[in-house]
């Protein structure tokens, strides 16, 4: 049998897509610099495999987590794989919900988050600013809303790159099919290509609209947060190749950068 038949796909996202453990240190480091103490309860919209919410539950004896995500068969994978093995006493501290994301508002969280640019899957101001809303009604008085966004040159190009996953025998392939600059519609895929020449085709697809980051300021400001923050990635030249930047995984508040072929940051909004 081929090794991409032979592949879990929710296996190959988590190890190439997601870093859970930098995201809780970014998050927590940013509210702290912000608020001035922890956060210890977290809810993540469109949760998939709830990883993040079960590291996040792991990083502290006292923190809480709820996971929403409309895809039942893809929760029922995360409590299998991700929080059963995490034991009883993190488990106990991690709800599940199969529900939309825009009817969930409790309990109050000091944090929310929705990643892997899961929120371009509304596709109006008015659908983004819904959520936007509802994701402030579910939040503390101090509370905090945080996003991840990409863009850079290349995010609005017709591309397909492949990126090798350290120590793993399979390559991680983002294909953006088509974008329609006059409305932002954005068709991706991702494909897992394999050491013995298998591949795994369209395991992931989104049908998108490409937000832009002063976009979703806006937005946030009109459901009523109070302020944005944007924080992006530092990135040092590198030996090899003077034209490459490569990313140090360090990110700092920024309101002016030179732009890039493709970057990621993350926008925190503040109740």
């Amino acid at each position: 049998m081929r090794m991409a038949q032979q592949a879990d796909k929710h296996v190959l996202y988590e190890k190439s897509v997601q870093a859970p453990e930098t995201e809780i240190e970014l998050m927590i480091e940013t509210f702290k610099e912000i608020r001035g103490w922890e956060p210890m309860s977290l809810r993540e919209d469109f949760c998939g495999t709830a990883l993040l919410i079960t590291e996040w539950c792991k990083s502290h004896s006292q923190r809480t987590a709820q996971g929403v995500d409309l895809d039942q068969a893809t929760l029922d994978w995360g409590r299998e794989h991700n929080l059963d093995p995490a034991g009883e006493e993190v488990t106990s501290r991690i709800e599940l919900l199969c529900e939309n994301v825009l009817e969930v508002q409790q309990p109050k969280m000091d944090m929310a988050c929705a990643f892997n640019f899961s929120f371009n899957g509304f596709k109006t101001r008015e659908q983004l600013r819904a959520y936007f809303e509802a994701a402030r009604q579910g939040l503390n008085e101090n509370g905090m809303l945080v996003l991840d966004v990409y863009g850079g040159t290349e995010s609005m190009d017709e591309v397909e790159e492949e990126r090798e996953v350290d120590d793993e025998d399979f390559t991680y392939i983002w294909h953006q099919e088509s974008f329609n600059p006059i409305d932002h519609a954005l068709h991706c895929h991702i494909h897992f290509a394999f050491a013995d020449g298998s591949r795994m085709n369209r395991a992931f697809s989104y049908d998108w609209r490409l937000w832009t980051l002063p976009e979703l300021q806006e937005l946030l400001l009109e459901a009523g947060f109070s302020s944005t923050h944007v924080y992006w990635e530092e990135f040092e030249d590198t030996d090899d190749d003077d034209d490459y930047l490569e990313g140090t995984g360090n990110y700092r508040e920024v309101t002016k950068v030179d732009n890039q072929e493709s970057w990621i940051s993350y926008l925190f909004a503040v109740v």
